[in-house]
């Protein structure tokens, strides 16, 4: 608490806990419930140590910030959760979340030793919540977000006093249960600060300001559901629609599909996953040192409209909506066309593939949304520029892409062409994973590493060479002679290896063989300079890519079905590739990579419609920089 607030409440006390009696009430500008197990342990270590005091010191939790008032007054005819009228109660301004769960510490007390709690709680935006406190069962604790982390406080409670039960010298409860209560009776006081007659939004706004635990949704929600009306009907109309469509929202957002598709950043960045939406119309750049820059956007904009309606006639004043719904509404309006993008299949795949390679979806918004914004078909398009511009390549720059020279770039191209490819399914709902996409570390893997080595057995061997020679019987006839005799030569030496039965095939002479067939069959010139290349490269998760042996593409082959029958997440074009969906019927050996393989692969993603012998154009093709209008291919 700053020394400003601090100094601006009327008669800091410390109240014994045992002494709060009454009804207290949780206004509908404060966050619910949220305490977790972190939490909810220190509070009650926190009390526990008081047995290390002596009898007559104090022990102060921090403070709870209070404004009496009586129920009945017309401002509080639709108000929910109020006792009866005539009734004293205390609006909680701050400390809601440590006097929920001492009061779920005494309902726990209740259950074990008869201790009554003195004080009852309700909240306003959730209906029942004063029934739910005097019996957090299970059966109800999924009706909300706020009742189910009071019932699982109850369960942190529970699992607390059976542990420290357990380290009794009787292994009792009971005995842990009197300690308690009976701190709770002598030593235990909270800071009591009573508000007076300030404004319990402007206090709640200044008190949390600064303090870690309150997100700026938090503190946006407090803007939205306060004025200078509330306990009106109409306010409280106003606050059930704005915390319903923010509940409605919120869910929204927690399927992890739905937050996949609009961020990189990891569900534990955003608390309050809504606060993503109110950071995209604040415009923040995420390397702002400000943690409440969106919050004082918001702030301005409700400022801004409340002068606006305080110049007006009150007539007029009276015809426009509350400030409150005018700083809501975009909210709402962009939920909705996120929603769109999202449940729209194309855009879905071209805006989530953006945001994964990592475009930032605000230039996206900005684009559908400002004051240049386009047709649906015109920001498709604009979309496709957006992807080309981003991989930034012609046909001859991506058939050249290399692992060593290039790799962001081959990790882009790849994302892309598994996206595309799910996306151009015909008759098919499948949509590309982005959830599963980015719960892993992605890398390059090469299809078929320029050895043989894992191989270790005879029948292994045999089966390598075996189709080693049939690759190299499918090979045009070279014009040089002195390659096409090496060739024969070879096609020879492996017919005798594998005629031979005495003794099996040694290590030595299928290593030397080998060699020769991959130096001559994979790598132009023998070298082994498409090792590297995009040719050559399959996209999978590190986790995946680690599993694997760095060896011969048959073995990587075995390996990835058995991931893929497991369940592993395999993208579907790594699938393909090892799977020989790319390549001619015709040509397919299921042992090696070979260049045809490697020319199907290519034109599978790359290959020109115009020239292509069958018209086919590659999945990616279209994302390629094309030649100016006249120039020459």
């Amino acid at each position: 608490m700053d020394k400003q607030s601090e100094e601006s409440l009327a008669n800091p006390r410390p109240e014994k806990v045992s002494k709060l009696k009454g009804h207290f009430f949780v206004p509908s500008y404060q966050r619910g419930y949220r305490w977790g197990q972190h939490e909810v342990e220190a509070l009650l270590n926190d009390i526990y140590a008081c047995r290390d005091l002596d009898p007559g010191v104090k022990y102060c939790l921090q403070p709870i910030v209070v404004k009496e008032r009586i129920s009945g007054a017309s401002a509080d005819e639709a108000r929910e959760g109020l006792p009866p009228p005539g009734t004293v109660y205390y609006e909680l301004i701050d400390g809601q979340q440590r006097l929920t769960t001492l009061y779920l510490l005494y309902l726990y007390l209740k259950k074990v030793k008869g201790i009554v709690p003195g004080f009852n709680l309700a909240y306003e935006t959730r209906p029942g919540s004063a029934a739910y406190l005097l019996d957090p069962t299970e059966a109800q604790r999924n009706a909300n977000i706020d009742f189910f982390h009071m019932h699982q406080a109850c369960q942190c409670i529970e699992r607390w006093f059976q542990k420290r039960g357990e380290q009794t010298d009787d292994g009792q409860i009971a005995g842990v249960a009197d300690d308690m209560y009976r701190h709770l009776r002598e030593q235990v006081h909270v800071i009591w600060y009573d508000a007076g007659e300030q404004d319990s939004i402007t206090l709640f706004t200044r008190l949390n300001v600064g303090r870690i635990a309150l997100t700026n949704a938090e503190l946006v929600k407090a803007l939205l559901l306060s004025g200078k009306d509330a306990g009106t009907l109409n306010a409280h109309y106003r606050q059930v629609e704005i915390a319903t469509q923010w509940d409605m929202i919120e869910q929204s957002l927690q399927d992890d599909a739905f937050w996949a598709f609009l961020t990189n950043h990891p569900a534990s960045a955003y608390p309050a996953r809504i606060e993503l939406i109110f950071d995209l119309l604040a415009k923040k750049n995420t390397a702002r040192s400000d943690r409440f820059f969106t919050f004082e956007y918001f702030k301005k904009q409700l400022d801004k409209l409340q002068h606006q309606n305080k110049g007006a006639k009150k007539a007029e004043a009276n015809q426009g909506s509350a400030p409150q719904i005018a700083v809501w509404a975009p909210v709402l309006e962009l939920y909705h066309l996120l929603r769109e993008w999202f449940e729209d299949r194309d855009l879905y795949h071209k805006i989530g593939y953006l945001v994964a390679a990592g475009d930032k979806l605000g230039d996206l918004v900005g684009k559908a949304t400002g004051e240049e914004a386009v047709t649906k078909s015109a920001f498709s398009t604009f979309l496709d520029d957006r992807i080309a511009g981003l991989l930034g390549l012609d046909a001859t720059a991506a058939r050249e892409l290399d692992y060593e020279k290039h790799r962001r770039q081959c990790e882009r191209l790849l994302l892309l062409f598994n996206v595309e490819t799910v996306r151009l399914l015909d008759h098919s709902s499948e949509r590309y994973p982005f959830d599963s996409h980015k719960k892993e570390r992605w890398s390059l893997e090469h299809i078929h590493a320029q050895n043989a080595e894992p191989l270790k057995t005879d029948s292994e061997w045999r089966s390598w060479l075996a189709d080693a020679r049939r690759a190299l019987c499918a090979l045009p006839r070279f014009e040089d002679r002195q390659r096409e005799d090496a060739k024969a030569g070879l096609l020879g030496a492996i017919d005798l290896t594998l005629d031979s039965d005495k003794g099996g095939i040694s290590r030595g002479v299928f290593a030397a063989l080998s060699r020769r067939v991959l130096d001559e069959f994979l790598n132009p010139d023998g070298t082994s300079q498409d090792e590297h290349s995009i040719a050559n490269l399959a996209l999978l998760s590190g986790a995946v890519n680690s599993a694997l042996s760095n060896g011969a593409f048959q073995v990587k082959r075995l390996q990835l079905i058995d991931m893929d029958q497991d369940g592993r997440f395999i993208p579907v074009c790594t699938r393909r590739v090892f799977l020989k969906y790319y390549t001619r019927t015709d040509t397919q050996q299921m042992h090696l990579w070979s260049r045809a393989d490697r020319a199907c692969y290519l034109d599978a993603m790359f290959a020109d419609p115009h020239v292509s012998p069958e018209g086919k154009e590659g999945v990616v093709w279209k994302y390629l920089k094309k030649p100016a209008a006249g120039a020459q291919a």
